[in-house]
This record gives structure tokens, sequence and C-alpha cells, in this order.
């Protein structure tokens, strides 16, 4: 089977497309074939190693870890003791609480990792729900406390998170702020933004514009600019970013959030918790993936670069399995 492997940290030229045998699925795990994977920030951090602090969990001198860690595909065959799926049945998931390694035409993985796919969903937009999806979801649903007609800003409301995050925004009342590249602008409106800020000419914490809610993908300014741009009782919400910004956030809001006013949270995404209600948020047409490509598995180092760059609108998707 071709799979994309990495041996050392690098920014693509250590990324590896050549053939592996295909694996046998032990005890609760299955085969899947897989059809689609995406590109997250897990990616680019693998691959470059940073930030370097992350090592320590990737591996010192080489990553430990594969990428690729999540997926749509289908069931090729079952271990000893799964019984939640049959072959021929069509999955999805978010694959990170049990392993990675999606960058492969097959993969075996605990069947516990794996949701199935309905039949409406196509399988290139199901890869695109379990992790972008799920973390608007959660950032929203669980946290954020959203009514009608609150005023919230996205960063980043262009890329994968910001097009799930808008949307569902959207399908609360509230009143979005779409931050992101200017090419980005027309997307940003068509998910329902009603204002739009390009972060290369306006730095949103310096606008004296304040919001009930702030939700970041990548945080990469200090907490205190944050709270600048938040009403009081407003909340900030980030999935990730600086880590040594992420730590000052949580100091921060330990010691000054309840004098302040305001909330700082990190959001440690549960994987595939909540994935019924995104997928029944898509059955009734009320939320969409933008798809960036599908490139093919061969691009992998392209489409992670492209994540990187901040040049992908909506979510980068791979086309895994070539029939050919």
């Amino acid at each position: 089977m071709k799979a994309i492997l990495i041996d050392s940290y690098g920014e693509g030229d250590n990324l590896v497309y050549t053939d592996i045998p295909i694996p046998v699925p032990k005890k609760k795990e299955v085969l899947v074939k897989i059809l689609y994977s995406t590109v997250n920030d897990y990616e680019w951090c693998i691959m470059r190693g940073k930030p370097r602090l992350y090592r320590l969990l990737f591996g010192i001198w080489k990553p430990k870890l594969k990428l690729g860690m999540e997926l749509s595909g289908v069931v090729e065959s079952t271990g000893p003791d799964a019984s939640i799926f049959a072959v021929g049945d069509e999955v999805l998931g978010d694959i990170s609480q049990y392993g990675s390694g999606s960058f492969a035409e097959y993969i075996c993985i605990d069947e516990r990792a794996l949701r199935k796919k309905p039949r409406e969903i196509s399988a290139k937009d199901a890869a695109c729900l379990p992790h972008a999806g799920l973390l608007a979801y959660q950032a929203i649903q669980l946290y954020g406390e959203i009514k009608e007609g609150m005023e919230v800003l996205v960063n980043g409301a262009g890329g994968g998170f910001g097009c799930f995050t808008v949307q569902l925004l959207k399908l609360n009342k509230a009143k979005v702020t779409g931050v992101d590249s200017g090419d980005k602008f027309e997307l940003m409106r068509q998910l329902g933004c009603d204002a739009v800020l390009d972060y290369k000419q306006q730095d949103f914490t310096r606008q004296g514009k304040e919001y009930d809610l702030i939700l970041d993908p990548k945080t990469n300014r200090f907490p205190w600019q944050y709270f600048r741009a938040l009403k009081k009782g407003g909340q900030y919400i980030t999935v990730g970013g600086s880590p040594s910004k992420l730590l000052l956030g949580g100091i921060m809001n330990f010691l000054l959030g309840p004098f302040a006013g305001k909330k700082y949270r990190i959001l440690f995404l549960e994987a595939n918790k909540g994935l019924e209600k995104i997928l029944h948020h898509y059955r009734f047409d009320e939320i969409r993936p933008y798809i960036h490509g599908p490139l093919p598995l061969d691009k992998a180092a392209e489409a992670i670069q492209c994540f990187g760059q901040g040049k992908h609108k909506g979510k980068i998707v791979i086309n895994v399995y070539n029939e050919q």
C-alpha cells in the first residue's frame, strides 16, 4: 500500500511517499481502507517538530508518531474481538485517541475510534467533520454559552475550524466578525459573517471594539491583548497555539480572571464527542465543509505547507486511496 512516512523533522523534504505492507488487525482493531484524510495543525507541528516543546511528546530527535489523525473510509476486515463494525461498513472518525497514521491507504485502528458514516454524507465531506467540526461544536455548545444576538469574533474564519464555527454561530443567531486574510473575505461573507477584518491590515485587539466571545484556532498573542477586546463577562476560547502564550493565558485566567470579569479558556478536544450532532446539522443542510482540494497523497508535504502558511480556504482534504 502507499503511505507517507516520516523519520525526521523538516519542512516537507522529510516526508517519503512509499510502499509498505498492509497491516493485519489485532483484537479489537479493524482494517480500514482510507478514502480521504485531512490536514490539521497536528501534521504541521509533527512534520517540523515545532513548537520545540512538543518534541517531548512527539520524540526528541525524530517523530515517533505518524501523520494523519482524521479519516473516512471502508472497513476491509476485523480483528478477532471486534464487534462494532462489519466488512463493508463506511466509517469516519478522529482517531487521535487511539493512534495516528491516516496518511496511508490502509490503517488498523481500534474500532472505538470510528463512527458509522451516514449514507447521505459523501466520503470527502465526512473526512472534514470529526476534528474541525467538533472543535467548533465543543467550543460553542459546551463552553461558549451562546445566546441570540451575541457579538462573536472568529479568528481564522476562513480556515477549517473557522468555516464550521461561523456556520454554527449563525445557527445560534450570533453576530459574527470574521478575521483572516483579505483573499478569504468572499468565503467568510458566504458563510454568514456580518463583518470581516484582514489580520494583515488590522489588529482586532486594538480596534476599540469589544466582543462577548472570541474563538481562536491558534493563539499567537499575549492574554491581556485578548482581554482588551472582550466585554465584561466575555470569554476567549482557544483550541491551540503557542505553548508559552497558552500557559500565560491559563495563569492569568486563574489569577486575574475573577477580578477582570473575563474568562480565558483552553479547549482540549474530546475526540468524536458530539459527532452525532455535527452529522445531524449536515443532514439538515445547516453546515457544510468548504474543501481545499482534494490533493493526492503524494502531495502531502505541499498540503501541510499550504496549511502552515495559512494559504488554504476551508479544510485541506487528502485523497488517499487511488483506485488506479
